[in-house]
């Protein structure tokens, strides 16, 4: 974990024990930023160089359109839509400061290309729906636009609410709490009668393949040294902050 238990220090303990042969950084992170799997594996280096330890390790980057995290993304949002009319699909990631993406972060790219994705494969005729951003805290200016105003206003348009958590793979607090709390009491507020939130992916088959499939593909393919293993799909090179666009 990055920020809870266990750290990047007790899980080498471990692994240093386990002796193995090779090391594989797989990130519950679809979509690749500076900020979280970036910061993550710096974590995970700096932590291996203070120990000195060294062992051929391969870096899955990111799985933003990868077939199989889309088809578990879309049937979730299958499950949950039904037989439900007049909707607004509301998918939240979280947020950026603007000023990251300036310099070259790929997050918000690699997030509108998942969405891109999943809508393709809903195959809905006219289907409304919208790409926004949560959590914002702090005075910078963060990319938007915001969910909590999306909210708003799809509630004063007497529009169902489904909200899909489109960055988060599990469930925590930005999604127990922020979404299905506070943002639930928002639309309420603002004259929403129906507000349902697609589950996070969790233990859904197809995502537990997608991960099973990068991690066989990266060991299969991976050179001898250690280094990223970047997805088929890489960023533009003017993303300056990923580190598959620049190896290219």
């Amino acid at each position: 974990m990055r920020c809870w238990h266990p750290r990047a220090e007790e899980v080498i303990k471990q692994v240093q024990l386990y002796k193995p042969e090779e090391i594989i950084l797989m990130p519950l992170y679809p979509q690749y930023s500076a900020v979280t799997s970036g910061s993550s594996i710096k974590e995970w280096n700096d932590v291996c160089k203070k120990k000195k330890y060294k062992v051929k390790t391969s870096i899955i980057c990111c799985y933003p359109t990868d077939k199989n995290f889309i088809k578990a993304r879309t049937k979730e949002i299958n499950k949950t839509i039904k037989d439900i009319i007049n909707f607004k699909l509301i998918f939240s990631a979280h947020g950026l400061p603007e000023k990251n993406i300036k310099k070259g972060d790929p997050y918000q790219w690699q997030v509108e290309q998942s969405v891109n994705k999943i809508v393709e494969n809903l195959s809905y005729d006219n289907l409304d729906w919208i790409l926004s951003y949560q959590s914002r805290v702090g005075p910078l200016k963060w990319i938007g636009p915001s969910t909590d105003n999306e909210i708003i206003n799809a509630s004063k348009k007497n529009k169902t609410i489904l909200l899909v958590p489109i960055a988060f793979v599990s469930e925590h607090s930005e999604t127990l709490v922020e979404l299905d709390i506070e943002y639930k009491k928002l639309a309420i507020e603002n004259g929403c009668k129906n507000y349902y939130r697609v589950p996070a992916l969790g233990t859904n088959k197809d995502f537990i393949n997608s991960l099973y499939k990068l991690i066989i593909n990266t060991n299969l393919n991976s050179s001898s040294q250690s280094g990223y293993f970047s997805p088929k799909n890489r960023c533009p090179n003017n993303f300056k902050k990923c580190p598959c666009s620049v190896i290219i």
